[in-house]
């Protein structure tokens, strides 16, 4: 559960100091497009950092068969912040297209992720 808590609050940190890189280094660098890109990649990995900190503390709380849905939504999120964020900030900072159809499934495990997290709550 710790684990989740930490990592969270590292790619949250993290994502705070990309954010004002991006805001206060980059403006005058990339074109209005690919700062949007950023600003993207930034606002999702953000987001889902804050959800990784939720399954730490879901996992915590919630029984064996429900735990093992929240860990499993853990790692949809941590992936599509790999796979999501990553490349966009890979494209917004000029990289090759090549990691372009990356972007898609990183979104996916996204959804995943929330769908897990949805279904690991009882009903009771």
């Amino acid at each position: 559960m710790r684990r989740w808590i930490l990592l969270g609050g590292i790619l949250a940190g993290l994502s705070v100091m990309l954010g004002a890189f991006g805001a206060h280094s980059l403006k005058a660098i990339l074109t209005e497009k690919s700062l949007a890109t950023f600003h993207t990649a930034n606002q999702y990995q953000f987001f889902h950092s804050l959800a990784l900190v939720l399954v730490g503390l879901l996992a915590g709380h919630l029984g064996d068969g429900n735990n093992a849905k929240v860990i499993k939504a853990g790692w949809f999120f941590l992936a599509g912040i790999v796979m999501f964020s990553g490349s966009l900030y890979w494209l917004a900072l000029g990289g090759p297209r090549v990691l372009g159809p990356v972007t898609p499934l990183g979104g996916l495990s996204f959804m995943i992720g929330w769908f897990l997290l949805a279904f690991s709550i009882p009903r009771k």
